[in-house]
């Protein structure tokens, strides 16, 4: 079969991915989540969160469903969980508490739930898992790789010039996009509870 990169399924794979992990969207969160930290701290946070991401995203989708398999674990178990995750931190941001969140110089808010499941959320591992199954040959499985690659590239852009946002909005522009952030956040996560239980009711799980 032919190595040559399948550019189809790349283009397929990153504009996917940009929809789902949906940068911009997600550069008013990561402020508000970052708010406590310095413009250093700000920048580890951007590249943890990103690697994180990419970490998780390939490591489903060369072992998902492996992993979820050997767990016991459905996808819409997964998708609910990350939900209420992710209705547990915008509930913080709407009332204030997010320097709680990013009291550990960024580490724990660049893993939780930046790195996952914000960027690396139950809809982008499975839409790459399904980019593998689809995948043939050597240029399709390079052009899943580099289509992940280019996305977290994006990402990862955005996060690390949030900074300039920040000192472009002020502290209190930045309060204001951070409430805005949580009931923005708060709806993505109702929305994948919503869609957990749709997809329990269907199946029966």
């Amino acid at each position: 079969m032919s190595s040559s990169v399948d550019t189809e399924l790349f283009l397929s794979v990153f504009v996917t991915l940009m929809v789902i992990m949906n940068p911009p969207g997600a550069v008013p969160i990561f402020l508000g989540l970052t708010a406590a930290l310095t413009h250093r701290q700000r920048i580890v946070a951007a590249r943890r969160a990103s690697l994180v991401a990419l970490g998780v995203i390939a490591a489903f989708a060369v072992f998902g469903q492996q992993i979820l398999t050997y767990l016991h674990i459905s996808l819409p178990a997964l998708q609910g969980a990350g939900g209420l995750l992710l209705l547990l931190v915008a509930l913080q941001l709407l009332l204030g508490q997010e320097s709680g969140v990013s009291s550990d110089a960024g580490v724990n808010v660049a893993l939780v739930p930046l790195g996952t499941p914000l960027l690396a959320g139950p809809g982008a591992i499975v839409a790459t898992m399904l980019a593998v199954q689809k995948a043939e040959g050597v240029g399709g499985f390079l052009a899943v790789a580099v289509g992940l690659l280019a996305a977290i590239l994006v990402v990862w852009l955005f996060l690390r010039y949030a900074g300039q946002v920040h000192r472009l909005l002020r502290d209190s522009g930045t309060m204001l996009v951070t409430r805005i952030a949580g009931l923005l956040l708060s709806a993505i996560a109702v929305q994948m509870i919503a869609n957990s239980i749709r997809a329990f009711v269907v199946t029966g799980s």
